[in-house]
C-alpha cells in the first residue's frame, strides 16, 4: 500500500503567516554570524559587525551574578515586570544620570531592548497607524513596528546634515494617522547626537500634534568632546505622558549577553506591557536581573574608562577612512559606529567586479580582503556602511587598511 505524504502548504494555507513571513531577517546579526562562522574555520576576519562592546563585563557585575545563583529565591518565578528592587535602582539611576524622574511602577525589566522595544510599539499602536523613523536607522525598528501592526514611514538623513533628520522633515511626513514617532540619539548607526534645541524642538512639535515619542536612550553614556546627551521629556516635561523610553545595560556595561534592558512610561501604559509580557516570556532571568541591579546600582567609572578607548578608536577609524577617495565620513558624535559613505567606490571596477550596491560592495570586501562591514541597505540607505569601532585597536587599523589597499584599485 503506499501513503502519500500530507502537503506541508498550500496556496491558500502557507506554512508561515503572512505576519511573519514579513519581517525581514536581520543583516546585521546574519552577517556578523557569517563573518564569525569564516573565522572559526581559521580565516583571518576582521568583523566590523554586530555592535557590542569588545570588553568583558565589569568583575563586580559578574560577582552579583555568581552570589544570585545560590539563593533559592532565584530558582522560581519571580514578577512579570522584574525585581522591584531592580525597578527601584532603574528609576533612581535614571534620575541620576538624565534628570528624568520616574516611579518605579513606570519601569519594566525586558529581555533586553530588543524586547523594550517591541512592547512599546506593541502597546500603542493599533493596525495601521504609521511611525516616523528617521534614517538611517538600526534594523529592528521598522520590523518590530510592522510586527505590532504599524507602519514604518522613513525620514532619511544624510552625511551633510550629520544624520540629523530636520523638523521639516518630520512635518513633511505626518499624516492623519501619525501616530508616534522614534527618536535615537545618539544613534545607531550613525553615531549622530542631536544638539539640545534641537531635542527640545522635536519633543515640542510631537506635544503640538498629539504623537507619542518612543526614544532608545542606550547610547546616553557614550558621547565625545563636548556633546551632551539629552532626554527629551526632560527637556519638554510636558510630554512625559506621551513618552516610553527604552534603555538597558547592554551597551554601557558591556553586558550584551545578559539579556536585560527597560522599557520607562506612563504607568498605565507600563502596566499593559507587563500584561504583554507575561504571556510572552514571563519574568526576565532572575540571575541576569541580579546583575543588572548590581550595574545600574554601581558608579560609572567602568563606564568612563570604555568611553575613552571607544574615543581613541573613533579618531583612528574617522581619519582612516577619510583618507581614501570616494569615502567620506563625518566624524560620530556617540555610541560606536562610524557610518561612511561610499559612493564613490560603487560601479567601479574591483577585482572583476563592479559592485552597484552596498549589499554587494560587502559581499566582496568579505571574499577579497577578509573584513566584515554592515551594508547600508540594513539602515534604509543603501551608499553607506556601518563600522563598529568597538573592536582591538590592532584589528581596526588593519581592517581599514586592507580597504584602503583594495579601494586604491577601483578603475572606472
Amino acid at each position: 500500500m503506499t501513503t502519500t505524504a500530507k502537503s506541508s502548504g498550500t496556496a491558500t494555507s502557507p506554512r508561515i503567516s503572512a505576519r511573519i513571513g514579513a519581517i525581514a531577517e536581520s543583516l546585521t546579526l546574519s552577517l556578523d554570524a557569517k563573518a564569525k562562522a569564516l573565522r572559526a574555520q581559521g580565516r583571518p576576519v576582521i568583523i566590523y559587525g554586530a555592535g557590542e562592546p569588545d570588553f568583558a563585563t565589569p568583575d563586580y557585575i559578574v560577582q552579583a551574578a555568581v552570589a544570585a545563583c545560590s539563593v533559592p529565591a532565584n530558582h522560581h518565578y519571580t514578577p512579570n515586570g522584574g525585581f522591584a528592587e531592580l525597578r527601584a535602582a532603574i528609576a533612581a539611576k535614571t534620575a541620576r544620570d538624565s534628570g528624568y524622574q520616574v516611579k518605579p511602577e513606570q519601569v519594566m525589566v525586558t529581555n533586553g531592548g530588543k524586547q523594550a522595544i517591541y512592547e512599546a510599539f506593541a502597546t500603542i499602536l493599533s493596525p495601521g497607524d504609521e511611525v516616523i523613523v528617521p534614517a538611517p536607522y538600526w534594523t529592528t525598528y521598522p520590523e518590530s513596528i510592522k510586527l505590532a501592526g504599524g507602519v514604518p514611514v522613513p525620514v532619511v538623513a544624510d552625511e551633510t546634515t550629520g544624520y540629523r533628520v530636520s523638523l521639516e522633515q518630520l512635518e513633511a511626513a505626518r499624516t492623519e494617522r501619525t501616530t508616534a514617532v522614534l527618536f535615537v540619539s545618539p544613534s545607531n548607526p550613525t553615531g549622530a547626537v542631536y544638539p539640545r534645541e534641537q531635542v527640545e524642538q522635536i519633543g515640542r512639535w510631537a506635544l503640538e500634534h498629539d504623537l507619542w515619542v518612543i526614544t532608545d536612550e542606550i547610547y546616553e553614556h557614550l558621547v565625545y568632546d563636548d556633546v551632551e546627551f539629552h532626554s527629551m521629556p526632560v527637556l519638554v516635561p510636558e510630554l512625559a505622558d506621551r513618552c516610553l523610553i527604552v534603555n538597558g545595560v547592554a551597551k554601557t556595561y558591556a553586558m550584551t549577553g545578559w539579556r536585560v534592558g527597560w522599557l520607562i512610561g506612563p504607568a498605565d501604559v507600563i502596566k499593559a506591557a507587563i500584561n504583554l509580557q507575561s504571556h510572552a516570556t514571563s519574568n526576565v532571568c532572575n540571575v541576569a536581573q541580579a546583575a543588572a541591579l548590581a550595574a545600574v546600582s554601581g558608579d560609572l567609572s567602568a563606564v568612563a574608562g570604555f568611553r575613552e578607548i571607544f574615543d581613541r578608536r573613533r579618531h583612528t577609524i574617522v581619519s582612516m577612512l577619510n583618507e581614501i577617495p570616494g569615502v567620506t565620513c563625518p566624524m560620530p558624535e556617540g555610541a560606536f559606529y562610524a557610518y561612511p559613505s561610499v559612493k564613490g567606490i560603487l560601479g567601479k571596477q574591483l577585482r572583476g567586479r563592479r559592485p552597484a550596491t552596498t549589499l554587494e560592495l560587502a559581499d566582496l570586501m568579505l571574499n577579497e580582503i577578509e573584513v566584515a562591514v554592515i551594508p547600508g541597505e540594513a539602515f534604509g540607505t543603501p551608499g553607506y556602511l556601518r563600522m563598529s569601532y568597538a573592536l582591538g585597536d590592532e584589528e581596526l587599523a588593519e581592517g581599514v587598511r586592507r580597504m584602503q589597499q583594495l579601494f586604491a584599485e577601483a578603475a572606472d
